[in-house]
């Protein structure tokens, strides 16, 4: 049998890395990356939070320097959740770590729950809805005001 060095191989001849077996190509998105689609509910929920925290955050900048914001699919399994947990029934939907001040300082953090808060709401539009008053409610309580004043 005769090997032929890759300079001498014909154009297309040979095996090409870039197709799979069945000689189909590549496969990419079915969707292009632009379009609503293609998003993901993490991504989509994130863009929710994004969308109220830079609304608070323009109007309470100096308050809310600091405070960190973060989103988990599910809370954490503990059999008594404390009053910084804002809970529906026995499922908490977000929480308030108020933060260590001190040598090791720890910053104020809100923590969103997101599979509670998709399963609560109707649709997109009430899910947005529902992540508003969520982070209002927890951003009143570390400042410790009334929530209709950050409203």
């Amino acid at each position: 049998m005769q090997m032929t060095s890759p300079e001498n191989r014909r154009p297309g001849s040979g095996r090409r890395s870039h197709r799979d077996r069945h000689g189909r190509g590549l496969r990419g998105r079915l969707v292009p990356a632009t379009v609503p689609l293609a998003r993901t509910k993490s991504e989509i929920f994130d863009d929710l939070v994004l969308d109220t925290v830079e609304t608070l955050e323009r109007r309470f900048a100096k308050e809310l320097a600091g405070v960190e914001f973060a989103v988990e699919d599910v809370p954490p399994d503990l059999n008594v959740y404390d009053s910084d947990v804002l809970e529906d029934g026995e499922v908490p939907l977000a929480r308030l770590l108020p933060g260590r001040p001190g040598r090791q300082e720890v910053p104020p953090r809100i923590v969103l729950y997101r599979r509670p808060l998709e399963f609560r709401a109707i649709d997109r539009e009430d899910l947005a809805d529902l992540v508003h008053d969520v982070i209002i409610e927890q951003v009143a309580n570390l400042l410790g005001v009334d929530p209709d004043e950050l409203a």
